[in-house]
């Protein structure tokens, strides 16, 4: 019987509150990094987030952080190719992962890129778990397939959070929360479970905090 992906629902009270006092710490960018060497101690739980070009990755980190800025969107996909390295308070990392999408860019830099993510998601040991972050205008693409399949083979679970809930009617949302749980079906390191939200209405940011603070 496959797993029907419900939405994740609303937290209650406490832990509500231990996602609110987690992410209430200070935020603080730490570094770029382009290769494994680079990357900072593995002396905390960190958590990371992907998403294609465009699909709110940079206004969903700053929501949960409560923090304007902290994370800047590129203006050109496929721009940023380095592991940005965010701490939350310090007991966490956020690991912003470049927009996926390369339409702008060089096929070397995309192969050294996509190196570097296969080490990473493979290779670190503190990664407790990946959100792919999935446009509800549009729902699964191709690439997004992609990296589940990379997640898959790195034996990391994953969870989609669907990004810009307020911009999709109803009835609409419906349809293309079909064809994401359709796709999730596919892949044996999803987590059963998606979160829906708004960056902009802060819809689904304290269910997605709580989350990430009760993760082991």
């Amino acid at each position: 019987m496959q797993l029907p992906f419900p939405l994740a629902e609303e937290p209650e009270a406490i832990a509500h509150e231990t996602g609110r006092k987690l992410f209430a710490g200070q935020s603080e960018f730490v570094k770029g990094v382009v290769a494994m060497s680079g990357l900072p101690p593995a002396d905390r739980m960190e958590v990371c987030f992907a998403g294609r070009s465009n699909v709110g990755k940079s206004s969903l980190i700053n929501a949960l952080t409560g923090t304007k800025g902290l994370a800047r969107a590129s203006n050109t996909p496929g721009r940023t190719q380095e592991i940005n390295y965010f701490t939350q308070g310090p007991e966490l990392y956020l690991v912003d992962l470049p927009g996926y999408g390369y339409a702008n860019a060089p096929l070397a830099v995309v192969e050294k890129w996509q190196r570097l993510l296969k080490q990473y998601l493979s290779g670190r040991q503190t990664l407790r778990r990946a959100f792919v972050l999935i446009d509800t205008r549009h729902g699964v693409k191709k690439v997004d397939e992609e990296i589940m399949k990379l997640l898959d083979t790195s034996a990391v679970t994953f969870q989609v959070v669907m990004t810009k809930a307020d911009k999709v009617k109803d009835k609409d949302r419906a349809k293309i929360l079909d064809q994401v749980r359709e796709a999730l079906s596919k892949h044996p390191a999803a987590y059963p479970e998606i979160v829906l939200t708004s960056s902009e209405k802060g819809d689904g940011i304290a269910t997605l905090r709580s989350i990430i603070a009760h993760l082991d």
